[in-house]
């Protein structure tokens, strides 16, 4: 049996709600385990990750080279979906700013944001880091970073 191959999982959950997954032969029989169990089954699907409740699911069928679900979904290239999702992803790449992290906790790192924020939450200790306008922007090992921390007052 080859892990890698991917199959066409169609599901339909118990609002009526019919949807479609490609999940390769390994995820399959996860998602069947979590199935049987009742669990809660969360897997990535290309740079995505993909969650579904099984209690929420009425039924499922995977899809294999002789159904004729197969034949249709065949037709329907993933390949120009995902290079979309890939240029998005991309262009939300490069517009990340990177953040300097300070904190009187001891914690010191670097982080990536999606855009210029004046308050982050310290990942190690949960307190509230300020950004340090006057200091600016440091160098780092990754790059220019905006400075953040609670180590002594910042003017806001």
């Amino acid at each position: 049996m080859n892990l890698n191959q991917h199959h066409t999982m169609t599901y339909t959950l118990n609002s009526g709600i019919k949807g479609t997954v490609n999940l390769s032969t390994k995820q399959i029989q996860d998602w069947i385990e979590s199935y049987r169990v009742g669990s809660k089954y969360v897997t990535t699907v290309g740079k995505e990750y993909f969650g579904l409740n099984p209690e929420l699911v009425a039924d499922f069928k995977v899809h294999n080279e002789f159904s004729e679900q197969r034949e249709h979904v065949a037709v329907i290239q993933p390949t120009a979906a995902s290079k979309a999702n890939e240029q998005l992803a991309d262009a939300y790449s490069q517009r990340k700013v990177l953040i300097q992290v300070e904190c009187k906790c001891g914690a010191s790192y670097i982080e990536e944001s999606a855009y210029k924020r004046n308050k982050w939450g310290c990942k190690e200790c949960g307190e509230i880091v300020f950004i340090d306008s006057k200091k600016g922007m440091v160098e780092t090992e990754k790059g220019k970073a905006w400075y953040m921390t609670n180590r002594y007052f910042v003017e806001r």
